[in-house]
């Protein structure tokens, strides 16, 4: 049976909003959970986006931008 689609059974993947310096944003980016926790928490989310930018952006032919935060989905504010 097909799964519906956005649904994230095991916890593969966390999501993140990412705020660039232009002040734009991009939603929902997914980031494997391996990757998450111990002593960084979070912080390795940023390094894995940046690769997914570069990787995007150098296949547009447009510049990546600089993140100003990620903030995880679902995450309470501090």
């Amino acid at each position: 049976m097909a799964k519906k689609p956005g649904t994230n059974p095991k916890g593969e993947f966390a999501f993140f909003n990412v705020v660039y310096e232009d002040d734009s944003q991009r939603s929902n980016r997914r980031v494997p959970t391996e990757l998450l926790g111990g002593l960084d928490g979070d912080e390795p989310a940023r390094g894995f986006i940046m690769e997914q930018d570069r990787e995007i952006a150098e296949k547009s032919g447009r510049p990546a931008l600089e993140i100003k935060r990620i903030e995880r989905v679902g995450a309470k504010k501090k």
